[in-house]
């Protein structure tokens, strides 16, 4: 059994391979290739934490992919001085089950995140758009920035994020690194931010809309990444009312996430405002923009699909750049 630590997989997930792979986890999903029961959320109540089940089957015309994610959140562990996030995914072999890899899941998790974005914005932002806006200066924000960068050339980023040392880290980190350009500026509040953007991502765990209801460019794009729960809402719904709306899977962004729950909820939109899925435009089965000013929405809460075609990409980078350690099992 083969162990890849967080460095390997980072190593083992080139962005361009991994935004392919991206778009052809969303395409079996939608072509029903995809076996994706919704998360399982398992509450651990006398710590205060939660721990989430992501199990995928997936089959494609380069073969089939079997892996389950575990990803833990202990809000608590900072007492500790412990991440509050850990996770793993654990690779099997498709046709017998034999374990072949466990994953660190975190790096893994960013990164498929981001490719899962970097494909939406392939496939739905204007192809001349040169400006984006990244809310969230933390993991999440550096994937979608070096995602959105891989298919797009962008020319200057603006970052919004309430803790400026974090906005000010991101910006020494990132500017200049591979296709990333190094015009890139701490915006000072969200409509900033926004005021330029022809692309703009939000990776936050915000319960209230992180950008402005009005202000936006005729013609954006916007990727959402951070509400997972009923609870928590990035995009106001007046712009998700106002979009052309593709999301990653509908069953569970109907399950999980207060973009589309709350606006429903407010009696502004019904299920039926979902476009279609992003696999659906992989696929070719549905168009996605059709002209200059319309604004599109990208909604993704991670669908394991996601999980077992990354998984499945690491492991055999790894093992033709021979990365990480391999155990008896």
């Amino acid at each position: 059994m083969l162990i890849l630590k967080s460095d390997d997989v980072r190593k083992a997930l080139p962005m361009g391979q991994t935004i392919a792979a991206m778009k052809d986890a969303y395409a079996a999903l939608s072509d029903k290739r995809a076996q994706v029961p919704l998360r399982v959320r398992l509450p651990v109540t006398p710590h205060h934490g939660v721990s989430l089940f992501m199990p995928a089957f997936v089959e494609d015309q380069a073969g089939e992919a079997l892996a389950v994610k575990i990803v833990s959140v202990f809000p608590e562990n900072n007492k500790l001085d412990l991440p509050i996030i850990h996770a793993a995914v654990l690779v099997l072999e498709a046709h017998t089950g034999r374990v072949l890899a466990v994953l660190e899941g975190g790096a893994l998790t960013a990164i498929r995140t981001g490719a899962g974005c970097g494909a939406a914005t392939d496939l739905l932002s204007r192809p001349d758009s040169r400006v984006a806006a990244i809310f969230g200066a933390g993991v999440q924000g550096r994937t979608q920035l070096e995602a959105i960068c891989s298919v797009r050339s962008i020319q200057k980023v603006w970052i919004y994020d309430p803790n400026k040392t974090n906005v000010e880290t991101f910006i020494r980190e990132m500017a200049g690194k591979g296709t990333i350009p190094d015009d890139l500026h701490a915006a000072e509040n969200p409509q900033e931010a926004i005021n330029e953007a022809d692309i703009i991502s939000t990776a936050t765990t915000s319960n209230t809309p992180v950008i402005p209801t009005s202000g936006l460019k005729p013609g954006v794009h916007i990727n959402a990444v951070g509400s997972y729960t009923p609870e928590m809402q990035e995009i106001p719904s007046e712009v998700i009312l106002r979009a052309l709306l593709t999301v990653d899977s509908k069953d569970a962004v109907l399950g999980e996430s207060g973009d589309l729950l709350q606006p429903i909820e407010q009696g502004l939109i019904t299920s039926d405002h979902i476009h279609a899925e992003i696999g659906e435009l992989v696929l070719g089965r549905k168009k996605g923009r059709v002209d200059d000013q319309q604004i599109t929405v990208f909604k993704s809460v991670g669908v394991a699909v996601q999980d077992a075609m990354a998984g499945r990409l690491a492991l055999e980078n790894a093992q033709k750049m021979g990365l990480g350690e391999t155990v008896d099992w």
